[in-house]
C-alpha cells in the first residue's frame, strides 16, 4: 500500500509539476518577448537631442485659458476637463453615443490566420456602416485593433502595399475591425456629417471621432475582445481620424497616427485641415465642388477662427496622457513635429510617466514594411505584455 500510495504521489508531481513548470516557461517566454520589444522600441519615445526639450511656439497644455499653471495631477485633471469641453464646444457637441448594440455579421470566410467576417452596425445614430472583422483563432479574450481609413477592403489586404494593417495585426493574435467612409469617398465629400452634409452641426473630423467611439462600443460587446485593450489606427486621412477619435474618446488604450500631420501647418498642402471635410466644414450654398476650394485661402467654417486664436492640436494630443501613442510619421510628420510631442511629454511626467510617446520616421508619405514593424511592435507591447 505505501508503495503503490508513493507511486501515485509521485506520479501527480510529475504531472502537474510539469505544467505548473510549463506555466511558468510560457510566463518567462512572454516577459523575455515583451522586454525584447521594449528594447527594440526604445529609442524611438525619445526626441533627437536637437529638439529634446525644444516646446517651439506652441501654448503649453500645461496652461488653463486664464494663464493659471497646473502644478498637479489634480490641477491636470480640471485642465484636461477644459480643454476637452473648449474643442468639444467649438467643434460642435457629439449625439449620445450608441452604447447598446449588437453587430450584426453578413458574410464569413476563412482565411489563412483567422476567420474574416463581413458586419454592419451603426456608427451614428440613423446611419449604418459596412466593415470586416477579422478574428484569430484560440480561446479567451484578445486584444483588438480599430482600422480607418477611405474604405475598409484596403486594411484587410484587397489593395494597396503596406496598408494592410489589419491584416497583418490579425495575423498577430489581434482581433480587428476595419471600417471606412466607402459612401462619402466614392461621392468625394470623404467624411462623415451629423445629422446630415447639409446640416451638419459638428466639424466632420469630430463626426469620424464619434463614430469610431461608437464603433468601440460594439467591437467592446464581441466575446472575444478584451474591452480595456483596443487600440486603433489609421494611416494619412486614417491618420487624422484615429488621431481625432483617440484624443476626444478615451477608452482607446493605446493609438497610433501614422503620417496624419498632426499639427496644423498652412505649408504642407497635405496637412489640410482647412478642407470643409475636415475642420473647415460650412453649410450650403457651396460654389463648386468643394475640391475645387481645396487652398487654405479659401478656407472657411471653424479652421480660420483657430488658427486666429492660437489653438493647434498639441492640447488635443495631451489628452491621451497617460495613454501611449505612436506618431509613424513619413513627409508630413517629421522629427520636428518633436516639438509639439514634447508638451505631451511633460504632460505624462507631471502624472509620473515616461515612454508615452512615441515616434519613428520614414522619408516618404507612404508606410513600408520598417515603419509598419514598428506600428505592430508598438500595439503587441501595450496591448499584450503592457497593462493598459
Amino acid at each position: 500500500m505505501k508503495s503503490t500510495a508513493t507511486a501515485y504521489l509521485f506520479t501527480f508531481f510529475l504531472l502537474f509539476g510539469s505544467v505548473f513548470g510549463t506555466g511558468a516557461q510560457d510566463k518567462s517566454a512572454a516577459g523575455n518577448e515583451g522586454q525584447s520589444i521594449r528594447e527594440k522600441l526604445s529609442g524611438y519615445f525619445s526626441p533627437p537631442e536637437e529638439y529634446r526639450d525644444n516646446y517651439g511656439n506652441y501654448r503649453s497644455p500645461l496652461e488653463f485659458y486664464d494663464g493659471r499653471r497646473v502644478n498637479s495631477p489634480k490641477e491636470w485633471k480640471k485642465r484636461r476637463k477644459e480643454i476637452l469641453e473648449q474643442w468639444n464646444g467649438m467643434m460642435g457637441k457629439w449625439p449620445p453615443l450608441i452604447r447598446k448594440q449588437k453587430m450584426e455579421i453578413t458574410e464569413t470566410t476563412e482565411e489563412a490566420g483567422f476567420i474574416r467576417h463581413r458586419i454592419r452596425y451603426d456608427w451614428l445614430p440613423g446611419q449604418q456602416t459596412n466593415g470586416y472583422l477579422l478574428v484569430p483563432p484560440g480561446p479567451g479574450k484578445k486584444p483588438a485593433v480599430i482600422v480607418v481609413f477611405y474604405e475598409p477592403e484596403t486594411a484587410i489586404g484587397l489593395k494597396g502595399e503596406y496598408r494592410d494593417f489589419a491584416y497583418q495585426l490579425a495575423r498577430r493574435g489581434f482581433v480587428t475591425l476595419s471600417i471606412g467612409t466607402t459612401a462619402t469617398t466614392n461621392a468625394k465629400t470623404y467624411s462623415l456629417y451629423y445629422p446630415d452634409i447639409e446640416n451638419s452641426a459638428i466639424q466632420p473630423l469630430s463626426v469620424l471621432a464619434c463614430a469610431a467611439a461608437n464603433s468601440w462600443y460594439v467591437l467592446s460587446k464581441r466575446p472575444e475582445v478584451d474591452p480595456e485593450r483596443i487600440g486603433i489606427m489609421g494611416h494619412s486621412y486614417g491618420g487624422k481620424w484615429a488621431m481625432f477619435a483617440s484624443c476626444l474618446f478615451e477608452k482607446f488604450a493605446c493609438a497610433v497616427w501614422s503620417d496624419p500631420g498632426i499639427v496644423f501647418d498652412d505649408s504642407r498642402p497635405n496637412v489640410n485641415y482647412w478642407e470643409p471635410w475636415y475642420l473647415g466644414y460650412y453649410p450650403p450654398p457651396w460654389s463648386g465642388t468643394w475640391r475645387s476650394q481645396g487652398s487654405v485661402e479659401d478656407a472657411k467654417g471653424l479652421y480660420p477662427e483657430l488658427i486666429r486664436k492660437g489653438y493647434d492640436l498639441h492640447e488635443l494630443h495631451a489628452l491621451m496622457a497617460p495613454r501611449p501613442f505612436l506618431v509613424s510619421g513619413g513627409s508630413e510628420d517629421t522629427p520636428e513635429r518633436w516639438k509639439a510631442l514634447n508638451h505631451t511629454i511633460a504632460v505624462n511626467r507631471l502624472l509620473g510617466h515616461e515612454n508615452r510617446v512615441a515616434m519613428h520616421n520614414r522619408k516618404d508619405h507612404s508606410p513600408n514594411a520598417e515603419s509598419n514593424e514598428v506600428i505592430y511592435m508598438f500595439f503587441e507591447y501595450f496591448l499584450k505584455y503592457s497593462k493598459p
